[in-house]
């Protein structure tokens, strides 16, 4: 299949249709998972988001959330939603690949995501997070906990309970305070 597929940043013209690819993707239960709850923190970064349009149509869509753990800031990767009918034309690996080198050329050391290895691994993902160096707010498999490090060793200054890092600048030092105190 032969598909004409334009990769833009993500407008909030486009949210009605990147909530109903979301919503196809994960259903209901998307509420329920550790990034939802950290993206509930706050905005998501719509200058290091896109979409990938067919036709002017939203049909694959990335997001990237800023998130802090223990003093330090890194990037949340998704949801990565493609629609059904466009999948494994490798629009969601590009889609990947164009938020990655956004983010590097941004200043950001270090990418975060939930997903499979197998998938991701490939698109620089390569590294799971070592068991218990970051507490997210609802469970998650360790073994699906990856990083990209986009700045070599970005991944080791990153420890302690994730979460949005507008909520946790918001929170100040009593946030920083209660993270030392559990170390």
């Amino acid at each position: 299949m032969s598909l004409d597929v334009a990769y833009a940043q993500e407008l909030a013209a486009h949210d009605p249709e990147i909530e109903d690819i979301n919503a196809e993707a994960f259903g209901p239960g998307r509420f329920a998972r550790a990034a939802y709850k950290i993206r509930e923190g706050g905005p998501h970064r719509r200058d290091l988001s896109f979409v990938g349009l067919v036709d002017g149509k939203v049909v694959a869509s990335v997001r990237m959330t800023p998130i802090a753990a223990g003093g330090a800031t890194a990037l949340l990767l998704g949801p990565l939603a493609v629609r059904p009918a466009y999948k494994n034309l490798g629009i969601g690996k590009k889609l990947v690949a164009i938020a990655l080198e956004a983010a590097g050329k941004d200043g950001w050391g270090l990418v975060i995501l939930v997903g499979d290895a197998p998938y991701y691994a490939p698109l620089g993902f390569d590294v799971v997070v070592p068991i218990g160096q970051l507490i997210m707010p609802r469970p998650v498999d360790p073994r699906r906990l990856l990083a990209a490090q986009l700045k070599p060793g970005a991944l080791a200054g990153f420890a302690g309970e994730v979460g949005h890092a507008g909520a946790a600048a918001a929170s100040g030092p009593v946030e920083r305070k209660r993270l030392k105190a559990a170390e």
